[in-house]
């Protein structure tokens, strides 16, 4: 293997036709050498169609389609385990609503040759948030302290879903144990990687409001997490 970085940009999407073409193009822009997996989860709108088009004409764009909308966590896995059997020495998470600057790309990779795992923090001092009212900041900040607190962690941004892993910390964790779908899962799999004794850093981000589209979070999926760090003290990791 190259002693070059190899990045895959792993972006599940559900109804981000309005997102998807534009988000290619910052990635690339951003991170050229980079690789991104759209995993469409069958999107009614012609996300995956529109993702489709692309890969055919640019090979670093690759798509991955699933039947059904399983949760944001078994896209996720979905794609590690593409990624995995190919070449890529560092795996993202991103969402595709813009709400994760892909300007943010190779400042994650950069700080990825330092640690296995690198958190896009917006609880991270010179972090935040861009047009969320308050009473969402304190939802994030507040579930974020409550799942540190339980599980005995530094780490200020359990809950955020940009993340730079070295394929090495996805390899050497069971991902098959991996009990949440929803946006728990963000918190286990940072939790799971701790508990497998790898380094994890985090770098502060700015996390805006998604550009167009709605919302996926519901109050199940964060009921769902809430309770998750209790299973995860409880069982130990």
């Amino acid at each position: 293997m190259s002693d070059q970085p190899k990045p895959l940009v792993v972006v599940p999407t559900y109804n981000e036709a309005e997102n998807i073409e534009a988000l290619l193009d910052a990635v690339h822009a951003h991170l050229p050498e980079g690789h991104v997996l759209v995993v469409d989860d069958g999107s009614p709108d012609g996300t995956g169609a529109l993702a489709d088009a692309r890969a055919a004409t640019d090979g670093r764009v690759h798509v991955l389609h699933r039947t059904e909308k399983a949760g944001l966590g078994r896209a996720y896995l979905a794609g590690f385990a593409w990624g995995l059997a190919r070449d890529y020495t560092h795996i993202f998470e991103m969402d595709a609503d813009f709400s994760h600057e892909p300007a943010m790309l190779p400042v994650l990779l950069a700080r990825a040759q330092t640690a296995d795992l690198v958190l896009g923090s917006r609880w991270a001092p010179g972090g935040g948030t861009v047009n969320w009212p308050l009473h969402r900041q304190l939802i994030s900040k507040g579930g974020s302290l409550y799942a540190r607190t339980i599980l005995g962690v530094g780490i200020r941004d359990l809950t955020g879903g940009f993340k730079c892993f070295n394929r090495r910390v996805l390899a050497g964790i069971d991902l098959d144990a991996v009990q949440t779908v929803g946006y728990g899962f963000q918190i286990e799999l940072t939790w799971r990687a701790i508990q497998a004794g790898f380094t994890v850093a985090e770098v502060p981000i700015r996390f805006a409001d998604r550009v167009a589209g709605q919302s996926k979070m519901s109050a199940r999926i964060f009921g769902e997490a809430l309770t998750l760090v209790w299973k995860l003290r409880l069982a130990g990791g």
